[in-house]
């Protein structure tokens, strides 16, 4: 784990004890740290029982601490662990902002952070990916993978100095204050997440938090394709890269990087690795050789000649239009808790869909905006989703689960929705 004489000797009170709250806890108590942890549900705490302080931060005393760190997951806009700390004068902070402020006791290294609404953790695996395949050490963290302070620190080699690649959501930047990214990247801005800001112009503002926190000598990546990266883009003053899907001519040699989305994502891992050092002959092998994320557009069986594909992860509209885009003719699962009330960005590709299959709380509003354009059947669950599309696929079309949605209404998350996917495809006869 990363622990660091930064934390010892200091107190913090640590709220949600899922894989990250647990990993810090035991990254703090490593460090000499006081620790105060508290899950609502009893069974997360049980763990933790005797080894450190469980008690809720929203009715003991933090005066004095030196953080409570909150997962991603808590809305700060809503919370009243917000308020709380904002009047005992103490900071509201994540993992990532411990991590960040570890550094000066870890070896030397460089830090990739990685943000945007879309693409975020194809673009990480990816550089991830390329900079293994040239022999540098590195490790992925953030919103993928282990949780960062539960990873051993990164040493230098014969290649170069250890690279972390983070993969950082909004609500991670919202709770770090001093991450200075060697290079930091932003792929897209669209809406998400808006009940947790105050409009897209809020919701930009944190993505371009990333930036804010850089030294001026390092190196900001934007893909400026949209109203909003481009404005970005306009604003910073230091060190900027801009990259386009357009530089991207030939995918047909990539097979997990398919699709107009990945195209962007291919741009912008190419001018990082460059910028790290890493040769075009290294690139070239990572991007042939990159075996794809699983629950993004992962191609899970093929049955007489129908392709089921696994797209659990596309939880917006924009997320899903890429993998419409990507193949011809589809069969289409889609629905959830839903993020917008329209599907607008998938509207260009509805050409591919030969039906469409809706699910969850969001079926009933799909099926009344697709039933005017393409065949629709309102399924409710995703077994009966599965049974219906793959009773009517044809040689040559896919089975598609690309929701455009949350998965809380029926999953725990998408990854869980995407394993009960593959669970049906395995069950059909």
């Amino acid at each position: 784990m990363i622990a660091s004489p930064a934390f010892a000797g200091k107190s913090y009170a640590v709220l949600g004890l899922a894989r990250s709250g647990v990993a810090t806890v035991e990254a703090l108590l490593a460090s000499g740290a006081q620790v105060m942890a508290w899950d609502s549900k009893e069974e997360a705490r049980a763990d933790l029982s005797g080894r450190t302080r469980l008690a809720d931060p929203l009715v003991t005393s933090i005066y004095g601490f030196a953080g409570v760190v909150v997962s991603p997951g808590v809305p700060l806009n809503r919370h009243p662990i917000a308020e709380r700390a904002r009047q005992a004068k103490v900071p509201l902070i994540g993992d990532i902002e411990l991590f960040a402020q570890a550094r000066p006791s870890l070896p030397k290294h460089k830090i990739v952070g990685i943000t945007g609404t879309n693409g975020k953790s194809t673009t990480t695996a990816l550089l991830h990916h390329i900079l293994k395949t040239a022999g540098i050490p590195t490790t992925m963290g953030g919103n993928i993978g282990l949780p960062i302070l539960a990873q051993e620190p990164l040493a230098a080699n014969e290649n170069g100095v250890g690279v972390y690649v983070l993969e950082l959501s909004s609500y991670q930047i919202d709770l770090t204050q001093s991450l200075d990214c060697d290079v930091a990247i932003l792929l897209n801005v669209t809406p998400d997440h808006l009940d947790r800001y105050d409009g897209m112009d809020d919701y930009a503002a944190s993505k371009a938090r990333l930036f804010a926190m850089q030294s001026p000598d390092h190196v900001a990546v934007i893909a400026a394709e949209d109203d909003y990266t481009r404005a970005i883009a306009a604003q910073l003053t230091g060190r900027k890269i801009l990259v386009s899907s357009d530089q991207v001519k030939d995918q047909s040699r990539w097979p997990a990087l398919q699709g107009p989305h990945n195209a962007q994502n291919v741009a912008a891992a190419v001018a990082v690795a460059r910028e790290l050092g890493v040769a075009d002959e290294a690139i070239a092998r990572g991007l042939v050789t990159y075996p794809g994320l699983p629950h993004r557009m992962e191609r899970v069986a093929e049955r007489d000649g129908v392709l089921f594909v696994n797209d659990s992860k596309a939880t917006n509209p924009t997320s899903t239009a890429p993998a419409l885009a990507a193949y011809p003719a589809v069969h289409w699962i889609l629905g959830g808790e839903p993020k917008s009330d329209d599907l607008d960005p998938c509207e260009p590709w509805l050409g591919h869909v030969r039906a469409a299959y809706t699910i969850g709380e969001a079926g009933p509003m799909f099926a009344r905006l697709l039933r005017p354009k393409v065949p629709v059947e309102e399924c409710g669950l995703l077994d009966r989703a599965v049974g219906a599309a793959a009773g009517a696929a044809k040689a040559g079309e896919v089975v598609l689960l690309s929701p455009a949605c949350a998965s809380f209404d029926q999953f725990s998350d998408y990854e869980a929705r995407g394993e009960a996917f593959r669970a049906a495809v395995e069950a059909l006869s």
